[in-house]
């Protein structure tokens, strides 16, 4: 299992256990991007090398900070 920190910008909009889908966003610069669809939470820049190959996660945890909400998403690989 892996989990990955997505940034979000407002509260409420999933819960801790809840199953998410996400999508890649890949630029022809070689580094990709993921979404936690419908566009809920983004994460940061990946190189191929660290691709994330599952679309779908769970929301193991819902963190605030001073610079905002970070889900923690666990998926396989």
């Amino acid at each position: 299992m892996r989990q990955e920190r997505f940034k979000m910008e407002r509260p409420g909009l999933v819960e801790e256990g809840q199953e998410v889908i996400l999508s890649e966003r890949s630029p022809s610069t070689g580094r990709y991007t993921y979404l936690v669809e419908p566009s809920i939470a983004m994460s940061g820049i990946y190189r191929t090398t660290e691709r994330i190959k599952s679309r779908k996660g769970i929301v193991r945890k819902i963190e605030e900070t001073e610079r905002g909400f970070y889900l923690i998403v666990e998926m396989e690989n």
